[in-house]
């Protein structure tokens, strides 16, 4: 039906074509991250569906993103109006958001064709059954997922990560993927101890013994099972033995990819040790800040997360009957280990239960593509060779989404790119993508839509602020309490007064 390597090219085609030089990084000297969610469309009738021949899907780009900046937790405001994270995957579900309003929009006013069709009860929508949506990601999300083995071969010139590293409850690790100072940041390819694995990152998770060959297609694509131990956080070094005895000829763990990404208050920390013990995984993180320490989580908490609420929020759970959840997550060539995706992402929160009617924890497809970002840190830093000055992340953060009107969104340090200080707080200085813009979105849907026909969650009481709106999509709260009771109970969670804004 489609192959990681279809997703990939689409959104890298997408970025070329379709998002402007604005924003985008400096050539090179600057890099960045990309993400974005793309819609996939199965036919009507699949009976065809063989080996011999596949059916062919529609593939469209819904939403994309770009970034690798947050803000430190002084800047945040409390009237919604600044993006706290603009890392590329927290883009590309804002502008997703986005792209579900205004599909909504259409759904409610009969105006147009829509992905969304009348649920069961009074005034809300499901999404339509011949659609899904992957999420694509040029990098491995920041944090637990950045977290991946370091193997050294003797006989062997590449450096695969095996099956079963993460499911060994005796084996610590950490990643390079992340660097303090609000970047994530690649092995340095002049290290020593990657010249000393002669590592290439594409290839790193080819060899998986019995784990997924990335260019297959999805229906042919095995995730693996995952072990209840996954997201138990007691690792020790002793279990690197371990991996040593599974790996082909004569592999061994000689160190770990580290992320930036800090562990957070309440969780137990990493230990720092030099070499494969640095970091525990399984743990909830916070995304590193320039001495100022930011409050956003890791973007592979987030991403865990959205795999138990859905993609769409608090706000839009009003209207609809069910999450909108995301079928597949595709990963461009990079340092890469199936089982670390699968624990960060999956594993963490399998055994999470009691959870209200629609929600639970989804089988992801999790799946990496050839590809490579040709704006990715990696690509740049090759292709600049020698060039003068350091390379340093992209300051700006573009979001686009599949809607008419303003579908682009260039922004730095939170705000519409050229904000000055005399125009914060004032409707041009706020992204379209803030909480308070998306807030203001919903409102004005709500407006186009007869009261008598709204959902039984919004006619019961009146709601004024962004926090009633959010705390009144009661399913969705209970699932959030219920996830936060199970499993990330020391998540960082912004005081109620910076959500009072209406």
């Amino acid at each position: 039906m489609w192959t990681a390597d279809e997703i990939a090219q689409l959104c890298y085609e997408h970025y070329g074509i379709r998002l402007p030089k604005k924003g985008k990084p400096e050539p090179n000297h600057e890099w960045t991250l990309l993400a974005a969610v793309v819609k996939i469309q199965s036919p009507a009738d699949k009976a065809c569906d063989t080996p011999d021949k596949p059916v062919q899907v529609t593939k469209e780009v819904v939403s994309m993103g770009t970034g690798t900046k947050c803000i430190g937790q002084s800047k945040m405001r409390k009237n919604g109006d600044i993006l706290n994270d603009s890392h590329a995957e927290v883009i590309a579900r804002r502008s997703f958001q986005r792209y579900l309003l205004h599909q909504l929009q259409l759904a409610a006013t009969l105006k147009e064709d829509s992905i969304f069709v009348p649920g069961t009860q009074k005034g809300v929508w499901k999404l339509r059954r011949d659609l899904i949506f992957v999420f694509f990601s040029s990098h491995t999300p920041c944090g637990d997922a950045s977290i991946i083995p370091m193997l050294e071969f003797e006989d062997q010139p590449r450096c695969p990560v095996f099956r079963n590293w993460a499911n060994n409850s005796s084996v610590e690790a950490s990643s390079n993927l992340e660097a303090p100072g609000n970047e994530r940041k690649c092995e340095d390819p002049d290290s020593p101890v990657t010249k000393k694995m002669r590592l290439e990152p594409g290839n790193a998770a080819r060899e998986v013994t019995n784990g997924a060959a990335h260019h297959q297609s999805f229906g042919k694509q095995k995730s693996g099972p995952i072990s209840p131990g996954i997201h138990s956080c007691d690792l020790t070094v002793e279990g690197l033995a371990t991996v040593t005895r599974i790996a082909p000829g004569s592999a061994k763990v000689i160190d770990v990819y580290r992320t930036g990404a800090k562990c957070v208050p309440g969780e137990a920390g990493d230990s720092g040790k030099p070499g494969a013990a640095f970091h525990q995984v399984g743990l909830l993180r916070v995304k590193p800040g320039r001495g100022d320490r930011t409050r956003s989580m890791s973007c592979s908490d987030k991403m865990a997360r959205w795999n138990v609420l859905g993609c769409q929020g608090a706000l839009l759970m009003h209207l609809l009957e069910e999450p909108i959840y995301l079928s597949a997550v595709v990963i461009g060539k990079c340092p890469y280990s199936q089982e670390a995706m699968q624990r960060a992402l999956i594993g963490r929160c399998q055994n999470v239960s009691a959870l209200p009617k629609g929600f639970g924890v989804q089988e992801l497809k999790i799946l990496q593509s050839d590809l490579l970002f040709e704006q990715s840190r990696s690509a740049v830093q090759a292709k600049r060779a020698d060039s003068p000055g350091r390379l340093v992340p992209c300051g700006a953060a573009i979001s686009w989404s599949a809607v008419p009107e303003q579908p682009l969104d260039v922004t730095a340090n939170g705000f519409p790119q050229g904000t000055t200080k005399k125009t914060i707080g004032s409707l041009q200085a706020r992204s379209q993508i803030s909480k308070v813009e998306l807030f203001r979105s919903f409102q004005k849907l709500l407006s186009r839509i007869a009261r008598d026909k709204w959902p039984h969650s919004l006619r019961v009481q009146k709601l004024d602020t962004y926090q009633e709106y959010k705390e009144a999509a009661s399913s969705y709260q209970e699932a959030w309490s219920t996830l936060r009771k199970q499993v990330f109970g020391s998540w960082i969670r912004n005081p109620p007064d910076y959500h009072q804004f209406k």
